[in-house]
């Protein structure tokens, strides 16, 4: 169909930097380049150049002091202030990119929603215990308001059109919390960004947010049992600290990097450790691309984009044990650059534009909107 004629806004739960939800919503962007991007708080300097450049129309959060920084403290004003915000009227389809409550945007009459989903909130459905022990803000935020946001989320999911999982593991999500039917677009990774056949060398790599659910702690306490393999580390957060305590001197933190550092390491790395349960995971898929094998834990979306014994192995018990046991095996299996490259190049963003075209299609064409000639 012809988009051109159809008046589309997008929004996004936060936009304060660049992670894979962003990434999503730069693919967005690039199919929908006049449509506005309706979020709680946004910091601009802290996006990349297309999202920078956008017409952003951000909640009444935004007034709120260092809100760009602490908009997480926040989270018991955040049901009210998207149930404040809405989307021009005249707008056709409003496409949200959520893993919190933007979906609950309110927009016209006769506007389609179409909402892809990274996840229903966490914090909310089914790792409440995780986040409360992550801060005291986190805990008593949650105590006194998770069931009246838990209300907001499930009513709010209610009034999508068409719900978009960026894997399958999240569509089961959806229709266990929402008990609504999502179609499965898988996020897009830059592929091409990356080069699979580069000498490998002897240390393993972690690319990851350093927080409790990722379980980094398991892959360090594995290869403190294993002084003969080195670790490396790339990322930083609230574990890091702890992590490093429990550390060996095999293992090596790096905290942050730019992508130039983080690509020569997926692109030399022996093997690319995941240990945590994530609801698509494009690390995985970024090492794939860089022709690195993954070892990961056998739950998540990992399922879903590493091939058992073809692109990575896989390990049955969330402990550095049974992760010691997938790396041994690993070092014996068969597993090319060349295979890992072609797993990968399902994920392309081309292919995510046009299944996201293909979306949208198909929702117009259900409720009877007519766009003009293909």
């Amino acid at each position: 169909m012809d988009h051109k004629n159809l008046r589309i806004a997008l929004a996004h739960h936060w936009l304060v930097g660049m992670r894979g939800g962003e990434k999503v919503l730069e693919q967005l962007c690039k199919l929908f380049p006049d449509a506005p991007i309706h979020c709680l708080v946004s910091d601009p300097e802290k996006l990349s150049g297309i999202l920078s450049e956008k017409r952003i129309v951000s909640s009444a959060l935004q007034r709120v002091p260092a809100a760009t920084r602490y908009y997480k403290h926040l989270l018991p004003l955040h049901s009210m202030a998207i149930a404040k915000m809405r989307v021009d009227e005249g707008t056709d389809v409003l496409i949200s990119s959520d893993a919190a409550l933007i979906k609950g945007i309110s927009v016209p009459e006769g506007t389609l929603h179409i909402c892809y989903c990274h996840s229903p909130p966490r914090y909310l459905w089914e790792m409440g215990e995780e986040y409360r022990r992550s801060s005291v803000a986190a805990r008593l935020a949650l105590n006194a308001f998770s069931n009246r946001l838990k209300a907001f989320d499930y009513r709010a999911a209610q009034n999508v059109t068409q719900f978009v999982a960026n894997s399958e593991f999240v569509a089961d999500r959806i229709r266990n919390y929402y008990d609504r039917d999502a179609v499965v677009v898988n996020p897009p990774v830059d592929v091409d960004a990356f080069v699979p056949n580069r000498p490998r060398e002897a240390h393993y790599l972690v690319v990851s947010e350093l927080v409790p659910y990722k379980r980094i702690d398991i892959a360090v306490k594995a290869f403190a049992a294993h002084p003969d393999r080195r670790l490396v580390v790339i990322g930083d957060g609230s574990e890091r600290t702890k992590l490093q305590r429990i550390a060996t001197p095999n293992v090596t933190f790096m905290g942050r990097q730019p992508f130039s550092v983080l690509k020569d390491h997926y692109e030399t790395a022996r093997a690319f450790i995941f240990p945590g349960i994530e609801d698509f995971g494009i690390t995985p898929v970024e090492a794939q691309a860089a022709g690195c094998p993954v070892i990961a834990f056998r739950k998540g979306g990992a399922m879903e984009t590493v091939r058992e014994n073809e692109t990575g192995i896989f390990f049955d018990e969330q402990s550095p044990q049974a992760l010691a046991e997938a790396i041994t095996a690993f070092e014996t299996a068969q597993i090319t650059s060349d295979q890992c490259r072609r797993n990968s190049e399902r994920y392309t963003e081309s292919i995510f534009r046009d299944r996201m075209k293909q979306t949208l299609d198909a929702t117009l064409d259900q409720h009877g909107v007519k766009t003009g000639a293909s």
